[in-house]
């Protein structure tokens, strides 16, 4: 037989054997009286949950044990910013920990393996246990360095892209406020020219007997001589010795 018809052959007999399941269902369903118009089986409530303490309570005694810390080595520690942090137990509250920000978190989340460091060892010296490895010790790590790597170049360009997009907004920002301070400029000076053409005007049909802004220019003028004339270097008469000799010999050989 061809392998296609055994595949038909197989799916004809799993269709029938659903339906049979299902046909029993509905008499079984029928001989209970659940069904109603529809052959639509009436489901049942969701069953009521059981919150028995007791029971809990009994069970959790039978395998529970007080042991020692050295048998547990389990240790709770806060959310530290830094090791200096973690040694003056100064925590950091749950509500100033940004989740979306990844690089944060994942330092957080070394910063909290130091403080159990800092807290750790002091007890296994205690104890004496060795916390070193020997030099011929060997142990794989669950991610690999190469794997690390990756995952700091991964956090270090995804804060580089941010940073990159934060600076491009305050460029954008930057070239509105230029382009709006530019604008701002050509329209004061068209309206300066608008109003010194429109008092032209007024001057050439007689409406102004002068002109502010060229008499604004004629006394800036006057202004301007003076301080050359302030600036120019004041004469002084001849020296002793040209005297001496003006008298001597006197003026031009007179």
């Amino acid at each position: 037989m061809p392998p296609i018809a055994m595949e038909q052959e197989l799916s004809l007999s799993s269709d029938s054997e659903e339906s049979v399941i299902a046909d029993q269902e509905l008499q079984e369903a029928f001989a209970k009286g659940s069904l109603k118009p529809g052959l639509n089986i009436v489901l049942e409530g969701r069953p009521k949950a059981f919150n028995n303490v007791d029971g809990l309570k009994r069970c959790l005694s039978e395998f529970q044990r007080n042991l020692s810390w050295v048998e547990r080595l389990d240790i709770t520690s806060p959310l530290e910013t830094n090791v200096t942090g973690a040694a003056s137990k100064n925590t950091v509250e749950k509500d100033s920990v940004d989740p979306e920000d990844d690089f944060k978190r994942e330092m957080n989340f070394y910063h909290q393996a130091q403080a159990s460091i800092l807290e750790a060892l002091p007890r296994l010296h205690q104890f004496k246990i060795p916390t070193r490895r020997p030099d011929d010790y060997f142990a794989e790590m669950a991610k690999s360095d190469q794997q690390m790597q990756k995952i700091r170049e991964k956090l270090k360009s995804k804060k580089e892209a941010m940073e990159k997009s934060e600076k491009a907004k305050q460029l954008r920002a930057l070239r509105k406020y230029g382009k709006q301070v530019q604008i701002d400029v050509l329209q004061k000076r068209q309206k300066e020219k608008s109003t010194m053409l429109n008092a032209v005007k007024k001057y050439q049909k007689g409406l102004l007997d002068k002109l502010e802004f060229l008499e604004g220019e004629k006394s800036s003028e006057p202004q301007k001589k003076k301080e050359g004339t302030e600036r120019q270097p004041i004469k002084k008469g001849p020296n002793a010795k040209r005297r001496y000799k003006n008298q001597k010999f006197g003026f031009g050989g007179r």
